[in-house]
Order: structure tokens, then sequence, then C-alpha cells
């Protein structure tokens, strides 16, 4: 019985512990001024591209084989 409340002490005061900083970790100073917009650039078109092409090589063979 010493022994588990021996370790439920030593885990509560770890939690306790670990959680002190939590709340400094999530405080935000404030939202900044404008967002940067992430250009939609070749790299994400040629994703859309291959996908869409990928989607009609599908669904022509599900056509051809029906």
């Amino acid at each position: 019985m010493k022994y588990a409340l021996f370790l439920l002490s030593v885990i509560l005061i770890t939690t306790i512990i670990l959680m002190l900083p939590a709340a400094d970790l999530l405080a935000q100073p404030g939202l900044p001024g404008s967002p940067s917009q992430a250009p939609i650039d070749g790299g994400l078109s040629l994703l859309a591209a291959g996908g869409a092409a990928y989607a009609v090589k599908k669904l022509r063979e599900r056509k051809t084989t029906s």
C-alpha cells in the first residue's frame, strides 16, 4: 500500500511539473499583420493534371471491361 501511494504521488507530481509549461507554450502574442499567401505554382498544377489523367485512364479501363 505504501508503494502504491508513493507511485501515485510521483506520477501526480511528474504530471503537474510537465503540465506547468504548457500554459506558456499555448500563449500567442497576437495575430500577425496580413497572412502571406502561398502561390499555387507548377508543382500543384502538375499533381492535379496527373490525377485527372489517372482518373480518365481508370474510367476508360472500366468502360472497356464492362
